[in-house]
């Protein structure tokens, strides 16, 4: 191909550039709504989101949608639910959109009257002095540059425009055509009945499905559908346990939803218990079009066209630097969905309530009865003693640190404890529980995961009608009793009582349990003694003051921890005292 003919052909191709027209706006009714049909919610404030409905299609047979998701990476999936119409390709994008709104000044009314005859008021400026003149003019047009114009001499890549309105409007008179400033006007006389409705464009973040219809001619409307995991709406459970007289509790879970994600109308709800694994659930899909990716705060019939199945990408350097971003709302502010219970997550079993016909707009909160169930409970009397730390360790903290230890080593309190049977084929998920009884409220306290036929206690409220005391004693030591790395150790025998005294006017059961940092050789009323191994004693929670003290190496080769667990019934006004004998090993 020769120079001359391919300066020709750029030539031309270029001309074609500059003179291909603007995407024309997408008319107001062509715009679609897509219905939210079900939802399914989780308690980390995700939810998983279906649309699905018959919508408007354009002349070309596509769908244009004006609510953008804002969803995690790879769960946004669109489809078809026509079978004979394929969905091609869903691109998100700003695009100009014709509208219609009532005209609110007397500009909105001349451009949505041209043509119209009237009469104005107009400011003049005669010899240095404001003058009004009054006289019968027809509208011809008020100039502006057009989007078309404005876009072809924009630089490439600017993206749609916007017409650009002028100030000037054109009248016929008498005396000709007069290019009037719009701001001279003061009033307007309409001599035929006005039209109120004007025409205007503005620039929105559109969904357009592009649809296939193969050899059929395009229809009016299209069902369509998509599905996503997005974050905005949280259920937050609740129980209200009342006790009856009988053994039984009646436990009932009602739900507060708050929604800050998207109107529901009579939309299919599926509550979830437990939260499901989301590897980029902190990463926003580039499909919600904001301008950077930012990091993001029951039970299943058969029925349900949800599906929480996303498969594993094999993007471990790409994860990491696209959860690097804090996760914001496309309108940068903070998307307040309550408190969170702690406690409550991945560490339950997955379980599903279902509640259909939910209407909530966004914004909206509500609350709703979830569930009602009549189980089995009984009264127990649970006291736990804490550790202590050994008196050579006890030296070694400040006065402040010496006066919380004294706190919190005062005479333990029992606590009345509620002990639920879960008999029932749902669990009991992580929540609040209000107590009460015909008497009244009892208190508040924490119902925790708990699996169908498995059992949970929830503290009432301290058990003033349980009388606790608790002494403990050195009894000997014995130096150098044994010998480890070269070094020699002191063996500290200790001795411990607690007394229990019930001054309730009927019978108790009671549960203590007393730790220790060292191992207990005895213990009276049939205690049962666990010495768990030095390293899962390192994995058990330790007491507030363990890291004010730089704990030696050896200590965990000499020492351990042991619990002792009793379980007994005390009779009205009787008391019962449980004997133990402990040691520990210490270097000086």
């Amino acid at each position: 191909m020769s120079k001359t003919i391919q300066r020709s052909a750029l030539c031309a191709l270029t001309a074609i550039m500059f003179v291909a027209p603007a995407e024309a706006a997408v008319g107001e009714k062509a715009l679609s709504s897509m219905p939210v049909r079900e939802i399914t919610v989780f308690k980390d404030g995700h939810a998983f989101v279906l649309h699905e409905g018959d919508v408007a299609t354009d002349e070309a047979g596509n769908v244009h949608l004006d609510y953008l998701p804002t969803p995690v990476i790879g769960t946004f999936w669109p489809y078809s639910a026509d079978a004979k119409v394929k969905l091609d390709s869903v691109a998100a994008g700003r695009h100009r959109v014709g509208l219609e709104r009532t005209a609110l000044s007397i500009r909105d009314l001349l451009e949505a009257n041209i043509g119209s005859k009237i009469r104005i008021r107009e400011a003049r400026l005669v010899d240095g002095k404001m003058e009004n003149a009054i006289y019968n003019c027809t509208i011809l047009s008020i100039p502006k540059r057009s989007a078309d114009e404005l876009e072809a001499s924009a630089p490439a890549g600017n993206g749609p425009q916007l017409a650009e309105p002028g100030q000037i409007i054109l009248l016929r008179s008498e005396e000709g055509t007069r290019a009037v400033p719009i701001a001279t006007i003061q009033d307007v006389t309409f001599l035929d009945n006005p039209t109120a409705q004007v025409a205007y464009e503005e620039i929105r973040n559109l969904l357009r499905l592009k649809m296939n219809w193969g050899d059929e001619k395009p229809k009016k409307t299209v069902k369509v559908g998509l599905t996503y995991l997005q974050r905005g709406i949280r259920w937050i459970p609740q129980y209200r346990l009342t006790l009856n007289g009988d053994g039984t509790v009646k436990v009932q879970l009602q739900a507060t939803l708050l929604n800050e994600l998207t109107d529901l109308k009579d939309v299919r709800a599926n509550l979830l218990v437990g939260v499901p694994t989301f590897d980029f659930k902190d990463t926003v899909d580039p499909i919600s079009l904001q301008q950077s990716v930012a990091q993001l705060s029951q039970y299943f019939e058969g029925d349900s066209q949800m599906s929480n199945s996303f498969s594993n990408g094999l993007m471990t350097q790409q994860a990491f630097r696209m959860t690097e971003r804090p996760r914001t709302n496309p309108q940068g502010n903070t998307v307040d969905l309550g408190p969170n219970v702690a406690g409550s997550g991945q560490n339950e079993s997955m379980f599903m309530f279902t509640i259909r016909g939910i209407t909530l707009a966004k914004g909206e909160r509500m609350v709703l009865p979830v569930g009602e169930w009549t189980m089995k409970y009984e009264d127990v009397y649970r006291l736990e003693i804490p550790i202590r730390p050994p008196a050579e360790v006890r030296g070694n903290f400040n006065t402040d640190q010496q006066q919380r230890i004294a706190e919190m080593m005062k005479t333990p309190k029992a606590k009345h404890v509620i002990r639920i049977t879960n008999s029932e084929k749902t669990p009991l998920t992580t929540a609040p529980a209000l107590i009460v009884s015909e008497k009244g409220i009892l208190g508040q306290g924490m119902m925790t995961y708990t699996a169908p036929g498995a059992a949970v206690d929830i503290v009432v409220t301290t058990a003033v009608n349980v009388g606790v005391a608790h002494t403990e004693n050195e009894l000997k030591r014995t130096a150098n009793a044994r010998k480890f790395g070269g070094y020699d150790y002191d063996q500290i025998d200790m001795d411990g009582k607690i007394r229990i005294t019930n001054f309730k006017t009927e019978p108790i059961k009671v549960e203590v349990v007393r730790t220790t940092l060292g191992l207990v050789s005895e213990a009276g009323q049939d205690g049962r003694i666990s010495r768990p191994g030095a390293w899962l004693a390192d994995e058990a929670d330790q007491p507030v003051w363990w890291s004010w003290y730089s704990w030696p190496g050896w200590w965990h080769h000499m020492n351990s921890r042991s619990q002792v667990n009793w379980e007994f019934k005390i009779e009205a006004g009787k008391e019962i005292e449980l004997p133990y004998k402990w040691n520990y090993f210490w270097r000086y």
